[in-house]
């Protein structure tokens, strides 16, 4: 239920949310992520939004797939980037070992608690041995619903014993956190928590 509320939400303010969010500054993470990176890595964009950071990715050099689960935002990703942004909810995920890199910003954390251990899951599948997920939260413990949007607060604490207990193939191998991204709109007090995991087998 919260799931298509979310999604419900971003329908009904793709353009708005897409104006707010493609010129915020993400040069920090978007550097630790790709130090992981082969050349002409293949990155799987999990929940793109805006399509801002697809963008970046492809004019690195990399081969990037993009995908939303809001029909109206892929819409507006697509023209925005270029290429087609695949409309898919994260449960749908099934690949394995084909991505050396998947960045999930400001997206997995619309997954409730309970469905999170399969997301994470899935994700590790689909990397490559090696590959890495960047991926961010609301830094706390429990959850809120906010404007109609699911949001999951997790600590490292936490985060760390969700791998340790449902995706022992992977490790956390670095986590900061920092203040919501310059340039959010109307968003100033949020703290969000980044992870970097790899897929170690």
């Amino acid at each position: 239920m919260s799931e298509n509320t979310t999604l419900e939400f971003y329908n009904n303010h793709a353009a708005e949310y897409c104006a707010g969010t493609q010129n915020i500054d993400m040069s920090e993470a978007y550097t630790r992520f790709i130090a992981f990176l082969p050349e002409e890595a293949y990155v799987l964009d999990f929940g793109c939004g805006s399509g801002r950071d697809s963008k970046y990715f492809l004019s690195k050099g990399y081969r990037v797939t993009a995908i939303d689960g809001s029909s109206e935002m892929c819409k507006l990703a697509s023209d925005y980037i270029g290429q087609e942004v695949e409309c898919m909810r994260f449960d749908q995920l099934s690949v394995d070992s084909k991505y050396d890199g998947i960045w999930a910003c400001s997206s997995i954390v619309h997954v409730e608690k309970e469905s999170l251990p399969e997301i994470l899951r899935k994700m590790v599948k689909a990397l490559k041995v090696g590959g890495i997920i960047y991926t961010c939260f609301k830094n706390g413990s429990g959850f809120e619903i906010k404007e109609g949007k699911y949001y999951n607060y997790m600590t490292p604490e936490e985060f760390i014993g969700v791998l340790k207990e449902f995706v022992p193939n992977a490790e956390l191998i670095d986590f900061y956190d920092n203040k919501t991204y310059q340039g959010a709109v109307g968003k100033s007090t949020s703290n969000w928590i980044n992870f970097l995991v790899k897929r170690i087998k």
